[in-house]
């Protein structure tokens, strides 16, 4: 199959950082939250509860470009987006992470002080940042899904920085309880791993996928 060569990334996710980071790397994708209740996933498992998560996202705004694709965005902002030549090919990205510390699983925290007795426990100790990544080719039908898992060192640090930490309301939106691409950097002892998987979706992963995909990265680098 000939790749067509402007293609269009759609982020099923509301992100700041996951879409700063597709900016960052020459992508222009059009942002749409999938809104999915993830209560519904109780998988204990980090890799399959991430990964599954990832998928449904993705799944449910591919179902709607298939249904209603002008409530994913107007085709004139399908043709912005890709230089001014309607994308032919349009790829579905869903992204879900979570931390596994000591054998448990933590998403964000839900409120201030559940983000201090999180750091109370983290700080010292070294925790792995899970994130799945589900990338579907809408035209063709197939979806990918994978994993990316970055070892994090965590610094000791005592109860007034965190308090001042948390304060800041950071940790409060990122599943980690921390943003290593902000003041949670100076906590970090250092990553084994993916750095950008850290902050929500690996880069290179996702290169990956889209090279297993058929596609090449500027495939979907803005104009």
């Amino acid at each position: 199959m000939t790749i067509p060569a402007r293609s269009l990334l759609i982020l099923a996710s509301a992100s700041p950082a996951r879409r700063q980071l597709l900016r960052d790397a020459g992508f222009e994708p059009i942002i749409c939250p999938s809104d999915l209740d993830e209560s519904q996933v109780t998988l204990t498992n980090p890799t399959a509860l991430v990964q599954t998560l990832a998928q449904l996202k993705a799944e449910h705004i591919a179902d709607r470009i298939r249904q209603q694709p002008e409530t994913i965005a107007p085709s004139a902002q399908l043709a912005d987006a890709t230089g001014g030549d309607r994308a032919e090919s349009i790829l579905v990205l869903g992204c879900d992470s979570v931390l596994s510390l000591g054998g448990k699983i933590y998403g964000k925290p839900a409120s201030p002080e559940e983000a201090i007795a999180r750091w109370q426990e983290m700080r010292g100790t070294t925790g792995e940042l899970y994130t799945g990544h589900a990338l579907i080719d809408t035209a063709r039908n197939v979806t990918l899904v994978n994993c990316a898992v970055t070892r994090v060192h965590f610094a000791t640090i005592d109860d007034a920085t965190i308090a001042a930490y948390v304060e800041t309301g950071e940790p409060l939106g990122c599943a980690g309880c921390f943003a290593i691409d902000g003041r949670g950097a100076l906590f970090v002892e250092k990553i084994e791993g993916c750095h950008t998987n850290v902050i929500g979706l690996s880069l290179p992963l996702l290169r990956q996928m889209l090279n297993e995909l058929g596609y090449a990265p500027q495939n979907f680098w803005a104009a």
